[in-house]
């Protein structure tokens, strides 16, 4: 953590701990046993789901890292897992160009992407009405495989008026938002104009999202480690 500016996300922890040379585990359970070692409030707090720091660093922590995040700086940071998971499962990821210089986590979010300039995969109007989704997940065939739009306080709606735009794709669609707000993601998601969204679009909270940031990211340790 300290080489890392003072925090790290679980996913970062699982891969650079597996890497200190000279280190051994005494645990079959590595993985566990850093999860639990960040939670002694001693040495530790966290900032959000699968964000941790230290507490020497407490009040030297960049501005979009305080334990009071401000809605734009949420938002920007569970972008910022997406298109990591999404790059971790080998997929293509793309985010609006307007989007590129926000910070995630100390850089800036455009350095993540591997796409630069979204994919002309159909009419013209259509891929500049897709430039704007938070988040696509892009197959090496350059298709859209995800569209995922991260919803911290806005109107859902606008969201699944995107998602329709892109209804004739073999694509999923997927609203990550706070876990309290799946009640107002159903209710708005069952009007009739929606009705063609209904069996393609997911709702994942921020805590699961986090989750599935370290799960992944566990896994590629374990890849690491298995290959010497």
């Amino acid at each position: 953590m300290r080489t890392n500016g003072g925090y790290a996300t679980l996913g970062h922890l699982y891969k650079e701990a597996l890497k200190i040379p000279g280190v051994k585990w005494e645990t079959k359970t590595p993985f566990k046993s850093i999860n639990r070692i960040v939670q002694d409030p001693k040495c530790f707090f966290r900032i959000r789901p699968g964000l941790w720091a230290l507490l020497e660093a407490k009040n030297k922590l960049p501005a979009d890292l305080t334990t009071k995040p401000k809605p734009d700086s949420d938002h920007t940071y569970y972008q910022g897992l997406l298109v990591e998971l999404g790059n971790l499962k080998k997929y293509r990821t793309f985010v609006p160009k307007q989007d590129r210089g926000k910070v995630f986590l100390g850089k800036p979010l455009g350095s993540l992407v591997t796409v630069e300039d979204i994919y002309p995969f159909t009419f013209p109007e259509v891929v500049q009405r897709a430039a704007g989704v938070d988040v696509i997940w892009f197959s090496e065939r350059k298709f859209p495989l995800e569209f995922i739009e991260v919803e911290n306080t806005t109107d859902m709606n606008g969201a699944f008026l995107k998602f329709v735009l892109f209804d004739a794709f073999y694509a999923k669609f997927r609203v990550a938002a706070p876990a309290v707000r799946k009640s107002e993601f159903e209710s708005k998601l069952a009007h009739p104009l929606f009705l063609s969204l209904v069996k393609r679009t997911m709702f994942t909270s921020y805590d699961v999202v986090a989750d599935m940031h370290t799960k992944a990211n566990e896994a590629i340790a374990l890849e690491q480690k298995w290959a010497g």
